[in-house]
């Protein structure tokens, strides 16, 4: 059985905690921030400019104008712009997490990148505005005042991140295995529904 899964979530949804959860549960290595330092060493490029590379995509004009941009160095034919080269440096990372053969990827458009890959489960997790205005109120210490728009800025940003570079719809079923609404079901329960379909599932 391939133990190699792919996390996409909402903001405020529990993704990573109940991703963290799988990981622990199967007995593999989860990535998340990991994989910023992981890019860090690899590219050379610093730790603030991997860590803010999705969130750059809250307005998809400006970022889509930046990376058009080309940066070239001089030696290159194909010189590429900082939010490719980000993209990039990522990529390869998950790619390299992928050649171990198991693990747990938070985001970074891995389901994507990893879609040559027989055997990787994609999941999605999702819930009900109320229900991750509380948890980024109570477990993330979002201030209630703004906990609303950091929900909307975050979320359209994480989806103008995966719509750019993929050419695919963040969120969409086609693109996952499974398709999670946790307001409706605990963390621990959720983990648990995950790690049950891993047991079960019939590998093409």
């Amino acid at each position: 059985m391939k133990k190699l899964i792919t996390v996409s979530r909402e903001y405020g949804s529990g993704g990573r905690i109940i991703a963290g959860m799988v990981a622990e549960k199967l007995g593999i290595s989860f990535y998340d921030r990991e994989i910023i330092d992981m890019a860090v060493e690899h590219s050379g490029l610093s730790r603030e400019v991997i860590a803010t590379a999705e969130l750059r995509a809250k307005n998809i004009l400006s970022y889509s104008l930046a990376s058009a941009m080309s940066l070239g160095d001089g030696f290159s034919s194909a010189p590429i712009s900082i939010n490719e080269k980000l993209f990039q440096a990522q990529s390869n990372v998950v790619r390299e997490i992928a050649e171990k053969g198991e693990g747990v990827i938070v985001g970074r458009c891995a389901d994507y990148i990893l879609r040559d890959i027989p055997g990787v489960t994609n999941v999605f997790f999702y819930n009900e505005l109320e229900d991750k205005m509380e948890r980024c109120i109570n477990t993330y210490g979002v201030p209630p005042k703004t906990v609303q728009s950091k929900i909307k800025d975050i979320n359209k940003a994480r989806a103008n991140y995966y719509n750019y570079h993929t050419s695919r719809k963040w969120g969409q079923m086609e693109n996952y295995n499974i398709c999670l609404n946790t307001s409706y079901i605990s963390d621990e329960d959720a983990a648990d529904l995950i790690v049950a379909y891993m047991n079960t599932r019939l590998y093409k």
